[in-house]
């Protein structure tokens, strides 16, 4: 239909202003460091500050999502993260505690953006049919990469014409003009009234939910998407947080519109190419679960090979296709565990969600962090990207191992919701 279209279309643009807002800092990280003379260490907390945020709001934010429905919920954490955004380089004029306020802004960034998935996540398995999830999941999913492309290109030309400040004023503006179009043209005005009673019972879960949790967290195929999405969530987020200062100090005299943007350029066909090939796959009559396994191999597995060659090459044009064949290639996590959660439990795919994206930011924390202390104490790149791909492989075997496809959270005590 046209309005799913254009919903499509919306929604995958809000993914790329979450992570134009999202990477303004690692982008900014070489110019926050010489601006305020922050060592390694010190970045290492900044870039790290979003994951505490970013895991506390994931779980309450898809469970408020089932109940009152994912569009309300990403368009009020837009609005705010977008001024977050706008404000960030202003407050730092006012304050000589930088580090404590960026630190602060980050985390508080992380909070509003960790509703963000979980309520994509519920939305699409309300309004979409299984064989078509895969592809839309992948598109609305390129706005990730798509977002830090024109944040890594467009960013790091104003970087170096007008100074780090206005990459926020840019990511920004571009995220609230983003939310007054959706607003205007999408929603009707009753849509975006949301009854206060209402948001309180979204807030609490019922006892008497129909929804058997107990049940659903005893089952391994759940524990294993969790585990992976973990994994796999703080791997990328390693990978986004420091790609940028590796290629920077690694190879100097190379621009940054480059490495900031063939990488996750290569992301964006990679990502869609995965979404029609899963449901193409099964279409044809693969099972589920096969075509899931296949891809969380590419996406987790592959991946993690070009990352361990990434550490290991001296050279800037093979550093670069080694790095973009690792970013591309986990996008096939899109149609993997991404959309595993909605195969095993629509009627709470949201929460579930939220659940190992908080264990994902969780672990993003500390794999942030250890990044950092690895580099500032070893003074090799190769010890991260031995980091990611030993994490990526751990949530990669417990996948392959208990991951299901079939309904779990139906029981014949339940009604099926």
């Amino acid at each position: 239909r046209p309005e799913s279209r254009v919903w499509t279309v919306m929604l995958l643009v809000g993914t790329c202003l979450l992570y134009c807002a999202r990477v303004t800092v690692p982008i900014c990280a070489v110019a926050l460091s010489t601006h305020f003379d922050w060592d390694k260490k010190q970045s290492g907390i900044v870039l790290s500050s979003f994951f505490w945020g970013y895991c506390l709001t994931q779980i309450i934010g898809g469970h408020i999502s089932d109940q009152i429905g994912g569009e309300k919920v990403l368009l009020l954490s837009a609005s705010a993260w977008g001024f977050l955004t706008v404000l960030t380089p202003l407050l730092t004029h006012v304050t000589s505690a930088h580090l404590v306020f960026m630190t602060s802004s980050r985390f508080l960034m992380g909070l509003l953006q960790g509703v963000y998935f979980p309520s994509l996540a519920s939305l699409l398995s309300q309004k979409v049919r299984e064989s078509e999830r895969a592809f839309t999941y992948s598109t609305v999913g390129t706005g990730s990469q798509f977002g830090t492309l024109v944040i890594g290109g467009a960013g790091s030309l104003l970087l170096d014409w007008y100074g780090w400040e206005s990459v926020f004023y840019f990511s920004g503006l571009l995220t609230l003009l983003w939310v007054y179009c959706t607003c205007k043209y999408l929603l009707s005005e009753k849509e975006l009234i949301i009854p206060i009673d209402y948001l309180m019972r979204g807030l609490s879960i019922s006892k008497q939910t129909k929804v058997p949790w107990k049940q659903l967290f005893k089952k391994a195929p759940i524990w294993a998407v969790i585990i992976a999405q973990l994994s796999t969530a703080s791997t990328f987020f390693t990978l986004l947080s420091w790609l940028p200062t590796f290629f920077k100090e690694t190879y100097p005299e190379s621009k940054g519109w480059v490495f900031n943007v063939v990488p996750w350029l290569v992301a964006i066909p990679t990502s869609l190419f995965s979404g029609f090939l899963s449901d193409h796959l099964i279409n044809q009559g693969y099972k589920t679960i096969t075509v899931r396994k296949f891809m969380q191999v590419i996406g987790s597995g592959v991946s993690s090979i070009f990352a361990l060659c990434l550490g290991q090459t001296s050279s800037f044009c093979k550093a670069i296709v080694f790095a973009s064949a690792s970013v591309g290639l986990q996008t096939f996590n899109h149609s993997g565990i991404s959309v595993n959660v909605q195969d095993l439990a629509p009627s709470c795919a949201g929460l579930l969600f939220g659940v190992g994206n908080t264990g994902g930011a969780l672990l993003g924390v500390i794999c942030v962090y250890l990044a950092g202390y690895l580099i500032e104490t070893t003074g090799s790149w190769i010890s991260v990207f031995n980091l990611v791909a030993a994490v990526n492989s751990v949530g990669l075997c417990a996948f392959l191992v208990f991951g299901e496809a079939q309904r779990v959270d139906t029981d014949s005590a339940y009604m099926d919701l």
